[in-house]
């Protein structure tokens, strides 16, 4: 069976199907070529002195690795030069990167996590890229953060890269799904699976169970059903998985179908959760989506969002549509019970 490669994918989805233009299609073919260069990164591990620890701090206060580091500069000089790009953003960067005036500008903006789960990095487990594509709407002169602050529903591609026992690249061009394979001894990535879908009930879930007694009641009422197996309400045993790599819990859902869960707590209850808005939940968000799927912060759509800063966080309920939907509406009906506690008082 002769395979298609990436670039003839997106050739033709820009001239058969008019779904993308020449700038977008060039942009993908970038960040898949930049995707690569991390994958030798990370496959050659202690042989390429890229293990341990950077010895810096993120804008978040978080501890980078090596490898955060190179895959952010590697993303970032891939794209700057190529005249589709106005500017890039990224989980690992005080503010945005606008494209240098030596090099012409394009209309479209860049987010990415360059390496999602780098706690897993040095002992050997998947890790991941994600990014979103957002065009510049503004008709204003120049780029500054206010351009980057669209909800996630208003992005024209995205995209993730697990580097796992084979590299594979997750694609949405907003017409479904697409997966790709890299095929190591060709450099190319080969169009292994288009319409990816979500089944849409599961008897898995994702979730960092040491967490539990810190969670909000809807939460901790879902898991507990859950747990109870085909003896609770559900009817059905569960099984839990959590690989604290969003990009390979999440990789695995759209495999298999599933539900993972970020969900906010009461250690830190003035944020919203832990995972980013721009970097992490709306690219998800909108493949999961795009696979039948479903993804809320528990009150509502997460593509609605409309982001009011750069590093916005969020709590993160995505997968099989179904069991977002359940635990959703029991966020929904906290909320409306703590709503009738209030009015009684």
């Amino acid at each position: 069976m002769k395979r298609i490669s990436l670039t003839q994918y997106l050739v033709e989805q820009q001239r058969e199907h008019g779904r993308i233009p020449a700038q977008l299609r060039l942009l993908i073919e970038v960040v898949a070529r930049a995707c690569k260069r991390i994958a030798i990164a990370v496959n050659k591990g202690a042989l390429g002195d890229v293990l341990g620890s950077a010895h810096s701090e993120n804008v978040q206060g978080e501890i980078q690795k090596k490898l955060d580091v190179i895959s952010n500069e590697v993303l970032i000089e891939a794209n700057e030069w190529g005249g589709h790009l106005a500017a890039m953003a990224s989980e690992e960067m005080d503010s945005i990167h606008v494209v240098p005036n030596r090099y012409p500008q394009g209309e479209y903006l860049l987010l990415f996590d360059p390496l999602d789960g780098s706690s897993n990095i040095d002992v050997n487990v998947s890790i991941g890229t994600i990014f979103s594509v957002l065009r510049k709407i503004s008709h204003t002169p120049g780029v500054s953060e206010d351009d980057f602050l669209q909800p996630g529903k208003q992005q024209a591609a995205a995209g993730y890269c697990v580097y796992g026992p084979q590299t594979t690249l997750v694609l949405t061009l907003g017409n479904g799904v697409a997966l790709f394979t890299l095929d190591r001894e060709t450099g190319s990535w080969l169009l292994t699976q288009t319409d990816v879908q979500v089944p849409q009930d599961t008897k898995e879930f994702a979730i960092n169970m040491s967490n539990m007694r810190h969670w909000d009641s809807p939460v901790r009422q879902y898991i507990d059903e859950c747990l109870a197996g085909r003896d609770g309400p559900r009817g059905k045993d569960f099984n839990m998985r959590w690989v604290a790599s969003m990009v390979a819990d999440v990789h695995r859902i759209l495999t298999r179908g599933g539900v993972f869960l970020y969900p906010w707590d009461q250690r830190e209850p003035d944020k919203p959760g832990k995972l980013r808005l721009m970097y992490e939940a709306n690219p998800m968000a909108f493949i999961v989506e795009q696979a039948g799927g479903a993804a809320t912060n528990g009150r509502e759509r997460i593509l609605d969002i409309v982001p009011s800063k750069l590093h916005e966080r969020v709590s993160v309920l995505l997968g099989s549509r179904n069991e977002v939907e359940r635990v959703t509406a029991y966020h929904a009906a906290a909320a409306a019970e703590a709503g009738a506690t209030e009015g009684r008082a």
